[in-house]
């Protein structure tokens, strides 16, 4: 996502789990940090419940609970000051309707080929055998909000199997 997906500004993962998406920033070069509603053990972030909290930063970027999308963008947009991003099963955008349509959507990302991504004690596993978890089930795309924009959301496909370019 951060190699396609320009930020400027530092980066909150307000529920960064196990770190992924804030360790993923800092090795492009961001100032990220996060937050979770418990300790998970890691020492780059607050435990804090960002729906209740002022955390704030120049960009969201999350795998928020998705059964609480819509709370989690919303306070996401009030906090942020530039943009949004948060990855969503692509089955439930039909279900987010009318949320979606009224927070400013810059950009919809859909993932390819099909991500796994187990929950987070299950991808640990894996990598503590030096596995990489596959056969995902579903779909997943990443919806990308930018402050201020009025137009139209850009569709574009994220393939994670592209070569590097050199």
């Amino acid at each position: 996502m951060f190699e396609e997906e320009q930020f400027e500004g530092d980066i909150l993962d307000p529920c960064c789990g196990s770190g992924r998406i804030v360790e993923a920033a800092r090795d492009l070069g961001y100032e990220a940090h996060g937050c979770d509603i418990v300790d998970r053990g890691y020492d780059y972030y607050a435990v804090c419940d960002f729906l209740k909290s002022g955390m704030a930063a120049d960009n969201i970027i999350m795998n928020q609970p998705f059964e609480l999308s819509e709370a989690f963008a919303r306070q996401a947009m009030r906090r942020a000051r530039r943009k949004v991003a948060m990855i969503m099963p692509t089955r439930r955008l039909n279900a987010a309707g009318a949320w979606i349509k009224e927070l400013p959507l810059y950009r919809l990302w859909y993932l390819t080929p099909r991500p796994s991504m187990p929950p987070g004690p299950v991808a640990l596993e894996y990598e503590a055998k030096g596995k990489e978890p596959s056969g995902g089930k579903q779909d997943f795309c990443w919806l990308v909000f930018l402050k201020g924009y009025d137009g139209r959301a850009e569709v574009r496909w994220l393939n994670r199997d592209k070569p590097k370019q050199a």
